[in-house]
């Protein structure tokens, strides 16, 4: 009988914490965004909010390959005849985190009356998953 009140709710929790750890497995889609800047440029380009493609975050909460996202993106302006820029990559598996993130970023650049804050269209620009 003690076998049976040790063992039965240890199984029952084990159940539960089991399906609790499924469900957080679920796919969360990953939102993104892209700056640029430059030292010698007083113009600083941001690309808009995309949702990454078949994308997961680490189990740290890192984007995989994030380097090669911001490669996409200084590729991209030095075919436009931007070179020289540091380009960083913000991303969060929260719709609303990014969001608040890329608000705050964009309000410090536009107070600043020295910087040009250019946004970058998703249709001139959009992240593709890295091979």
């Amino acid at each position: 009988m003690k076998f049976v009140k040790i063992v039965l709710p240890a199984i029952v929790m084990l159940c539960v914490l089991s399906s609790f750890t499924i469900l957080k497995k679920e796919n969360k889609a990953v939102y993104a965004f892209g700056v640029s800047a430059s030292f010698v440029d007083s113009v600083v380009y941001c690309t808009e909010i995309q949702t990454l493609d078949s994308v997961k975050l680490t189990k740290d909460g890192f984007l995989p390959k994030r380097e090669a996202y911001s490669a996409q993106l200084k590729n991209h302006l030095e075919n436009k005849g931007e070179g020289n820029r540091t380009c960083m990559i913000y991303f969060s598996d929260s719709k609303k985190n990014i969001t608040k993130e890329f608000e705050k970023l964009s309000d410090k650049y536009k107070k600043n009356k020295s910087v040009f804050f250019k946004k970058i269209e998703k249709k001139d620009f959009q992240f593709k998953k890295p091979e």
